[in-house]
Formats: C-alpha cells, sequence, structure tokens
C-alpha cells in the first residue's frame, strides 16, 4: 500500500503544485512577451443566449457603451429558443446589433456556429449574457494581435465587485489561483483555455464547432494552438460577475466544466496526440484535474491501513483539514482558520464535482448547455 500512498502523494503535489512551478521556473527562464500596439481592427462580438430577459437589457447598453470605434464594430446576438421576453428585448435594440433567433433549443455550439458565419470583423469576440465587460477592456484585448503570433487572446474574469474589488472566499481563491496558471502559461506560451465570458480570436482561424460541444473556450483555443499561433491571456482585459451564485448552481457550473473536459478527449482525440502544440499542457492542467479526486482517496484509504507514524501523521493531517473544510459549510467563525476553511470547502467541493463528471462520462449521461 505504500506505494498507492506515495503514488496517489505525487500525482496530487504535481497537479496542484508541481505544474505551475513548472510554469513559473520556465516564465523565468524563456519568457515571451506579446508585441501589442493601438490597432482598430473590424470586430465582431458574438453572443448566444436563451431566456436571459433578466440580464440582456444591461448586458447589451454594456456592450454598445464600449470604447471601441463604432464603424468598426459589430454585435451579433443568436437566441437559442428562448421562450421568455429574450426576443422582445433583441428587436428593441434593432439595427444597433443583428440577431437571429432559432425556434428550438439546439445548444451553444450550434447558436456560436451561425453566429460565426454571420460575423463580418477580422477579430471575433466571444462573451456571455451575465458579466459586465469594462469600457476599455475590449480596446486592450485587440491590442494584442498586433503581434502576428496571436492568434487567440483571453481576457480576465473578476469574481466580484468593480468598486470593492474581488472576494476573498470560496470560489474566489479558486479563481485566482487558476488566473495565476494561466498568466504563467502565457508569460513563455499559450494558455490552454480562455475565459469563456471575454475572448477574441482571429476570424480566419475559426472552424465549425462539432455540435454537442460544451467548453468552446477550451476548444477554440487550442484549435487556435494547432495552427501554430499563440493563445494569450491579458489581464488588463476584464470582465466582472458575482462571486458566489448559489451552492447548487456553482456546482453544476463546475460539472458541466470537468465533463466538458471528458468530451474534448472524445471529440477532439488529436488533443493526445503530437498534432496538440499544447499536449502537455492540455494534460497537465486539464486532465490531471480529473485524476486528482482519485488520489486523493488513494492517500486516504492508503494511510488509514499503513501502521507507520509518518501515515498515521498523514491521516491525522488529512482528518483535520477535511474536517476544518466542513465548518465553512456552517460559516463558522474560526479567525485566522476561517480562509483556510472556506479554501478547503472550495478544494472538497471541486474534487466532488470531478468525482460527478467521471460518472457521467461512464454512464453517458450527457450534461448539456442551459443558461
Amino acid at each position: 500500500m505504500k506505494w498507492v500512498f506515495w503514488g496517489g502523494g505525487l500525482i496530487v503535489f504535481y497537479t496542484y503544485v508541481g505544474y505551475p512551478l513548472f510554469l513559473w521556473l520556465r516564465a523565468q527562464w524563456s519568457a515571451a512577451p506579446v508585441l501589442r500596439a493601438s490597432i482598430t481592427p473590424s470586430v465582431s462580438i458574438l453572443m448566444v443566449v436563451r431566456n436571459e430577459e433578466a440580464v440582456l437589457r444591461q448586458k447589451l447598453e454594456n456592450l454598445l457603451g464600449l470604447d471601441y470605434p463604432a464603424d468598426k464594430l459589430e454585435i451579433v446576438v443568436v437566441s437559442d429558443g428562448s421562450t421568455d421576453g429574450t426576443e422582445r428585448i433583441l428587436s428593441e435594440f434593432e439595427p444597433r446589433i443583428r440577431w437571429m433567433a432559432s425556434a428550438e433549443a439546439r445548444g451553444k455550439a450550434a447558436g456560436l456556429n451561425e453566429a460565426i458565419t454571420a460575423a463580418r470583423g477580422e477579430i471575433v469576440v466571444f462573451t456571455d449574457a451575465r458579466q459586465k465587460i469594462e469600457a476599455n477592456a475590449l480596446r486592450l484585448l485587440v491590442e494584442n494581435f498586433a503581434d502576428p503570433g496571436v492568434g487567440c487572446v483571453s481576457g480576465e474574469l473578476m469574481l466580484g465587485d468593480p468598486e470593492q474589488g474581488e472576494s476573498q472566499k470560496g470560489m474566489g481563491i479558486y479563481w485566482r489561483i487558476e488566473k495565476k496558471i494561466r498568466e504563467m502559461e502565457s508569460a513563455s506560451g499559450s494558455v490552454i483555455g480562455a475565459t469563456g465570458a471575454f475572448y477574441a480570436v482571429r476570424r480566419e482561424l475559426l472552424g465549425a464547432l462539432p455540435s454537442p460541444l460544451i467548453l468552446d473556450d477550451v476548444y477554440i483555443p487550442l484549435s487556435v494552438r494547432r495552427e501554430g499561433k499563440r493563445v494569450v491571456f491579458d489581464g488588463r482585459g476584464r470582465a466582472w460577475d458575482a462571486p458566489d451564485l448559489g451552492a447548487g448552481r456553482e456546482f453544476a457550473r463546475k460539472v458541466r466544466t470537468l465533463s466538458g473536459n471528458y468530451q474534448l478527449v472524445q471529440l477532439a482525440p488529436w488533443l493526445l496526440t503530437t498534432e496538440n502544440p499544447a499536449r502537455f499542457q492540455f494534460v497537465s492542467h486539464k486532465l490531471m484535474r480529473l485524476v486528482s479526486p482519485f488520489a486523493l482517496a488513494a492517500v486516504l484509504i492508503s494511510s488509514c491501513v499503513l501502521p507507520e507514524p509518518i501515515y498515521r501523521f498523514a491521516l491525522t493531517l488529512q482528518i483535520f483539514l477535511y474536517g476544518l473544510s466542513l465548518t465553512a459549510i456552517r460559516s463558522m467563525a474560526l479567525g485566522p482558520l476561517t480562509r483556510i476553511a472556506d479554501a478547503g470547502l472550495t478544494f472538497v467541493v471541486l474534487n466532488t464535482a470531478a468525482v460527478v463528471a467521471f460518472a457521467n462520462f461512464v454512464t453517458g449521461r450527457k450534461v448539456a448547455w442551459t443558461r
């Protein structure tokens, strides 16, 4: 059982410590800065919506208020089988936006394919209905395309309030760590995936998306990388979202994202071949997180069985940390341990979501795009 303990521990260590450390060292050794310049190519902003009347008007006003030449900017929206007031709101914004509607819900990928076909801009920007984009973010994102080697640029999603800053709890902590990893990937190479709320791609690099696709913000950047172009992260281009949409909704969203990683391998097996220049990063950043919960279980079970003091200590430490994370459910005030408990709960929830995603994959249960 010793090899189970140390093997599982090594997987967990590499996933959450080893890979980020590798990225940091690589960024120090072989930094690859992006050549930026103030440019204004034509831009098409694409959005697929379904039953978003609660937030759609504010989103469209946000997009129309972006600091970018109006004659170089178009907004294309596809309503994917909306049954509320979404299409009425879209009609109110004509002719400042172009929109299309599907009577049936076909899924986000089908809507994006329709929008991409209709797009006229040299640069295509993808966004979602809920997040608010900062006024200068589009102009800053586009500056990266002055570098001919850049094919895709990811903006930064801020979880919190623009006036109060980013959240210091739960998913906010996780997301800040995730963004740091993306920054280090970008600093010396390419990001594995973009921020779905706000990212941009050269129009000529976009092809048709597989109809059941869940993670367009991973599939598209990796396809761009396959064409030999860089995918970079620019933290200056920011969009804001609520840090906590409710425990149930956050968990379902994470399950969907992790299920999407399994789907990616099925839809695009080239991701695991030499056709993918970012294969090592893809496995390290995305797939190792799918293995992590099983490695954690192996460490826990083996430390229960092994009698030596080091394994007894490991078992005690695990029980303490898992127990501490459960206190965050009740929002118990534990002084300096409160933030550790909150981060621990997020870690447990994310790994639980990975187990559910695995169950979905094994049983063939599909996780479809809704809103």
